[in-house]
């Protein structure tokens, strides 16, 4: 029975039952104040390495060091860490994302950046963090927390896009809700097909060298073009 431990306290470690952990002449200490964020932690690895139906409470209570009815102590249950942890996630991308787009319009006159969201990833976490990861499978997994994930990241996204055809950056599209999500779709290509990328190019496309040779090409489509289109007859 992985999402329960009978007789164990919510504060006691691994192993403790009730009694000792309340009977004894010194009761148990309060878990340090970083335990929540190592059972997050933990939790987030795992599901990125083996999904969450593949996951269960007793591994990440092991990861974490601590009891699985500590896990549900502070998080309720498996879903409820994994809601916390698809908002800790979005977060991330909601303050990357929140930059002004005159300062975006600033970074791609620059050369600076693409604006992609592949690059907002890069900013908020190091190259070996298992964000990318989760990202995916919460992407490809088809549930419910993907969609809103992707919902709420296309609305960033379109936010962002009036914002730079405001400042004179971008083109207005004749259809904006497709613009967005087709720009949307080649950013998140660097996320969902990283493994591939890495191995036609030879570069790991979420590492600074990647994300640089990446960034210089979309730059270079995006604003001269990748094909010559034949000027049309008179």
């Amino acid at each position: 029975m992985d999402d329960a431990v009978a007789g164990a306290t919510d504060d006691a470690p691994a192993g403790q039952s009730r009694a000792g952990a309340t009977h004894g002449r010194h009761p148990a200490q309060p878990e340090p104040a970083s335990a929540r964020d190592q059972i997050r932690a933990c939790a987030l690895r795992l599901f990125a390495e083996r999904g969450v139906a593949g996951t269960s409470v007793r591994d990440i209570a092991t990861c974490a060091g601590t009891s699985p009815a500590n896990v549900l102590h502070h998080f309720g249950s498996k879903e409820g860490l994994r809601d916390a942890i698809d908002e800790e996630v979005a977060r991330m991308f909601d303050l990357a994302a929140a930059s002004p787009p005159e300062d975006l319009a600033d970074a791609l006159a620059a050369e600076q950046g693409s604006g992609s969201f592949a690059e907002l990833l890069l900013s908020v976490v190091p190259p070996d963090s298992p964000v990318p990861a989760y990202v995916r499978r919460l992407l490809l997994d088809g549930g419910d927390a993907g969609r809103r994930l992707f919902r709420g990241w296309f609305q960033a996204a379109r936010t962002m896009q009036e914002g730079l055809v405001a400042a004179g950056v971008a083109k207005e599209a004749a259809d904006p809700d497709a613009r967005t999500a087709f720009l949307l779709v080649n950013d998140l290509a660097m996320i969902l097909l990283r493994e591939h990328v890495a191995d036609a190019i030879g570069t790991d496309p979420l590492t600074p060298e990647g994300a640089a040779r990446w960034t210089a090409d979309a730059l270079d489509v995006y604003g001269n073009g990748a094909f010559n289109v034949p000027p049309s007859p008179a």
